[in-house]
């Protein structure tokens, strides 16, 4: 790294890049990557994480946005047979060509804030090919993902997460890990894809359109919200009380309600 100046962070990619050895050794713990696995890490930044993962003898691939690091990554890295760098926008990039003969890739990530939800999208639209991955997000975001109907943070992305992953927060990071550091608390979330949905929608569309309209107004109850799509009686007949407000029904309900009205289509469109 000496022949390279230092990287200044730059805000357009949001990025903080990770300084804190005993936070790196931390996610080394959790991810406890292995010889013979494949692992890939999302922007890897100045190589904190990539060294540890690296040093594991997986094999990683990484992908990296901003131009002015490729030389710095692949200076300390290119020398390995096992690291591979893809120059470009991980919300663009397939990862199903990297897993061949039939491999479950380990992803890895310290998400830029502002591209965290559309990127974990996209990598659960491709979860047949994931094992699990580990990220750092902004604390909330996790604490949303991981939360359970009932709770503070329960809501749209944690159930439409949920619907397709384990979620697991595994430990919180402090702003002063990050150089610069962040205006707000992080952590380490797992995800880890059902091998079977516990709770398969039949139209997964249709579900994302029930959950988006009952949280458009979340102090409501889900008479009101779901009115253009069910009426109460249907409500009802998923064993669901039309008063109560959509923070209070879990994944499971969310489901009964999507496969009903997936139901009612079907029937309207036979009439």
């Amino acid at each position: 790294m000496s022949d390279f100046a230092p990287h200044r962070a730059r805000k357009r990619f949001g990025q903080n890049f990770l300084h804190d050895a005993g936070v790196i050794n931390r996610i080394l713990r959790a991810v406890s990557p292995r010889e013979g696995q494949h692992l890939v890490e999302i922007g890897p930044g100045q190589g904190a994480i990539t060294e540890g993962l690296l040093s594991s003898g997986a094999q990683l691939d990484v992908v990296e946005l901003d131009h002015d690091l490729h030389p710095l990554l692949l200076s300390r890295f290119g020398h390995s047979p096992l690291f591979t760098l893809h120059k470009g926008d991980a919300l663009k990039f397939d990862f199903r060509q990297l897993a061949v003969n039939g491999e479950k890739l380990r992803i890895v990530g310290n998400l830029p804030y502002n591209i965290s939800t559309p990127l974990m999208f996209h990598l659960i639209s491709q979860a047949d090919c994931v094992a699990d991955m580990h990220f750092m997000l902004q604390k909330e975001v996790v604490q949303r993902l991981a939360a359970g109907a009932g709770m503070n943070h329960y809501g749209r992305l944690g159930i439409m997460v949920q619907y397709h992953c384990q979620v697991e927060h595994l430990f919180d990071v402090a702003p002063g890990s990050f150089s610069p550091a962040p205006k707000v608390d992080s952590a380490i979330v797992r995800l880890t894809p059902h091998a079977t949905l516990p709770h398969p929608a039949d139209d997964p569309a249709l579900l994302e359109v029930v959950v988006r309209e009952a949280f458009n107004q979340r102090r409501k109850t889900l008479r009101n919200t779901l009115k253009p799509l069910l009426d109460a009686e249907s409500i009802e007949a998923e064993g669901l009380d039309p008063t109560l407000r959509p923070e209070q029904v879990d994944l499971a309900g969310f489901v009964r309600l999507a496969n009903r009205l997936k139901r009612q289509k079907a029937a309207e469109e036979q009439e």
